[in-house]
């Protein structure tokens, strides 16, 4: 495998100039499938040709069923070109190339187009570069007998590495740090190795934001070392055209089958709505705004319910991470069928972002009522390319062991990471091997310890209940509250013989008396208006009432027609009642010690659902004595000092 990389490398090293290093990927990674693909079909071309004429007028389906048939893969190329041929005519290349790559069959040519092969090939040539490149890789020998599909996968793998480490982009969306998809692979895997090692296994893998395609590489290669007769299918979709190209190319050159690599944005155009999976992979973006899709994701939430993707309810628009993770629970088996795991990362965010009653916190609220949450896994920080921020991994299954049924496991990985000796991007820490293996270890083990903490589901629930304290105010008529009657819409609407009226009425009130009882001001107000000759109807009253008070403790409670106490919306609170506690006892003895006269308003509770990781491994460090830190004050003066006399001498 070095050596092929090698050699496929020492050409692109010898596009310098013309190319920037950056840019050899776009060169080396589609010549790359070029060759492999040529490789592959050479055993059956001359069938191809042979049939190609007789189908010409077919109609399309027909026409590929025959050729793939023919061509005895998935795929085909009509053109009587190959790698020999095109290097055979020098003058000709680049017009021969464009019809070779014509040639292909439209689940193959589709990868060209995304990769703008075209302006590639265009740019060699103008530089002179073309022939050189061609030559070097009609040298390589690609061919299945001499390089298998696992072989070519790894030399594909190790390229698209290489690419993205010379690329001046950051944008680690589209790849994620290969110690990361280990993790995550291994933890997916490692309370079904028995299983999966049996012989005759039939295993599927789905990732919804594939990218260049490295978690469904990992996830291929570590089965396959487990298990190398295992029949894998792979699956994966992307919205970027040159991820979704190498992603395709890389399934292609391993051998699976070409169409289960799709192109388009998931969360509108789910391209495997009929499918489901056994395992899956993914890494959306972080904290990236879902607007252009919303439209889309509400409808499909508003019609289609618990029967589509979204009916737990759907996050804060500024980031649709959690989307993806509904996506990927739409996509288990049912249980009956076998079951799904399914592993995610995610940002810090969908652990407890928004309130009981709010999208996030019902989609959290769903997955734990349904069991659905195995483990949590926090990972060290600047652990990714683009951003520093923390990350967890999310184990998510229906089919769980029975000693795990109810329960969450949190395991605290933050801290387990080596430093890499130069920072990438915003990359500074990586996983060593014994870093994952603790890692997995502890999700293996399911034990309670340091780094490994087991909850119920319900230890994850709480209510939000509304507590009330009654109305209570008083009422009197000072210029500065009689001013601010006259600033309500409502009396701002009177004609000015009305307003007058209301004016001179609360001017009859008097600044000597304080009315502490709503119906007693209420029956003053009324007459000194009469006297006005001004009837006071009941909006307009209830406005003044509202406007000329002020709260007050001492004032007798504001009731209803029935002699309900009236809520004081200002003095409105809210408490989170843990799941399995009364919530009469806990306003009992968290509330009605302080105010006694509180009540919950129960028509207003909502349930809701947080995970507090950093919470439950937070470990108190108590701050250093007085005396310790004087010590430490008096030997930095005591340097300051002798570097004084120094500076004096």
């Amino acid at each position: 495998m070095v050596n092929h990389v090698n050699f496929i490398w020492n050409i692109a090293e010898s596009l310098r100039g013309p190319f920037k290093p950056s840019e050899y990927g776009s060169v080396v990674l589609p010549f790359t499938v070029l060759r492999r693909l040529d490789a592959v079909l050479a055993d059956t071309k001359a069938q191809v040709l042979k049939v190609a004429p007789t189908v010409d007028h077919a109609p399309d389906v027909l026409r590929h069923m025959k050729l793939t048939d023919a061509a005895a893969h998935q795929f085909y190329n009509t053109s009587p070109f190959d790698f020999t041929k095109l290097v055979a005519d020098p003058q000709d290349l680049r017009a021969n190339l464009s019809s070779y790559l014509a040639g292909f069959s439209p689940n193959v040519r589709d990868i060209f187009e995304r990769f703008e092969f075209d302006k590639t090939l265009n740019k060699l040539a103008e530089k002179n570069k073309l022939f050189a490149v061609t030559e070097k890789f009609a040298q390589a020998d690609f061919h299945p007998r001499t390089v298998s599909n696992i072989e070519m996968g790894l030399v594909f793998e190790e390229l698209i590495r290489w690419a993205n480490e010379r690329s001046n982009e950051t944008a680690g969306d589209h790849y994620t740090p290969r110690e990361v998809i280990t993790l995550m692979v291994e933890l997916l895997f490692a309370l079904d190795d028995h299983g999966l090692s049996k012989s005759g296994v039939v295993r599927s893998i789905y990732d919804p934001t594939a990218g260049t395609g490295g978690m469904l590489s990992v996830a291929d290669e570590y089965l396959r070392k487990m298990n190398p007769g295992i029949q894998l299918s792979l699956y994966g979709q992307d919205y970027n055209d040159q991820s979704y190209a190498i992603c395709k190319a890389d399934m292609v050159i391993k051998g699976q089958d070409v169409d289960n690599i799709a192109l388009g944005d998931t969360l509108t155009e789910d391209a495997f709505d009929d499918k489901k999976f056994d395992y899956g992979l993914s890494n959306p973006p972080f904290g990236v705004d879902w607007k252009d899709q919303r439209s889309f994701v509400d409808d499909e939430h508003t019609k289609l319910g618990f029967n589509g993707r979204f009916g737990p309810g759907t996050p804060s628009v500024s980031d649709g991470a959690m989307l993806f993770l509904l996506h990927l629970v739409s996509k288990m088996r049912k249980p009956e069928d076998g079951g799904s795991r399914m592993a995610i990362v995610l940002n810090g965010s969908p652990l407890f972002s928004g309130g009981a009653g709010g999208g996030e916190s019902n989609i959290r609220k769903w997955l734990l009522d349904n069991d659905l949450v195995e483990a949590i896994i926090g990972l060290p920080k600047d652990m990714f390319y683009n951003t520093g921020i923390s990350t967890y991994i999310w184990v998510l299954t229906n089919r769980k062991d029975e000693d795990r049924t109810g329960r969450v496991q949190l395991i605290d990985g933050r801290e387990m990471f080596t430093k890499l000796r130069k920072g990438l991007g915003s990359k500074r820490n990586e996983l060593s091997a014994t870093n994952i293996e603790t890692i997995v270890g502890l999700y293996a083990g399911f034990e309670d310890g340091e780094h490994s903490k087991i909850f119920r589901n319900e230890d994850f629930l709480y209510r939000t209940i509304t507590v009330e304290r009654p109305l209570k105010l008083n009422w009197h008529a000072t210029s500065a509250r009689i001013d601010a009657v006259f600033e309500a819409k409502a009396v701002q609407k009177l004609n000015e013989t009305d307003a007058a009226a209301l004016r001179a009425a609360l001017d009859r009130l008097g600044t000597d008396t304080m009315w502490k009882n709503r119906t007693k001001f209420q029956k003053v107000l009324k007459d000194a208006a009469k006297a006005e000759g001004f009837i006071l109807p009941a909006p307009l009253l209830k406005t003044v009432t509202t406007e000329l008070g002020e709260q007050d403790d001492t004032a007798d409670i504001c009731a209803d027609p029935k002699g309900n106490p009236e809520p004081d919306s200002s003095l409105r609170d809210t408490e989170n009642v843990p799941w399995d506690e009364d919530t009469d006892a806990y306003v009992a003895r968290e509330v009605l010690p302080y105010a006694p006269d509180a009540w919950v308003d129960h028509s207003k509770t909502k349930e809701g659902a947080e995970i507090p990781f950093t919470r439950h491994f937070y470990q108190f460090v108590p701050p250093r004595s007085l005396e310790e830190i004087d010590r430490d004050l008096d030997a930095v003066m005591d340097q300051l000092r002798a570097m004084l006399v120094e500076v004096e001498r």
